[in-house]
């Protein structure tokens, strides 16, 4: 069982409060584009992330996807957001340090994904 640390005092975490936890995490980093914004602000700390690049540089997202994907992380204090007094205005984004605490979680995912393939690709016929 996971462990819930309130006010210095140790407490296994109930069945409730760990699939509570559980569904709060998946909601929040669910979908394809949140963990792949995380991970690319990550690769980059010494560049500049401003909206227009990443929207560039990552396939497939659109403006406005790309938009509310970055709220929510802001939001959720996984990112920040600068507005640069530029004309016109530019908007920069990094990971913070509470944000890069899913990274490894998100490797082991790109570890297991990468496993999960293998063992797939490994029982199917081959035609």
């Amino acid at each position: 069982m996971a462990v819930i640390n309130i006010k210095g005092k140790l407490r296994e975490a109930t069945c409730h409060e760990e699939l509570t936890a559980m569904r709060d995490s998946v909601e929040l980093f669910s979908g394809k584009w949140k963990l792949q914004l995380l991970r690319y602000l990550a690769n980059r700390p010494a560049e500049s992330n401003y909206f227009k690049k990443i929207l560039r540089e990552i396939a497939g997202i659109s403006a406005r996807m790309l938009s509310k994907e970055l709220k929510m992380l802001e939001m959720n204090f996984l990112v920040t957001r600068t507005v640069l007094k530029t004309k016109p205005v530019t908007v920069a984004y990094a990971i913070t340090p509470y944000g890069q605490t899913i990274l490894p979680i998100a490797e082991s995912l790109v570890q297991w994904g990468l496993h999960h393939r293998e063992k797939v690709k490994a029982t199917m016929p081959h035609h």
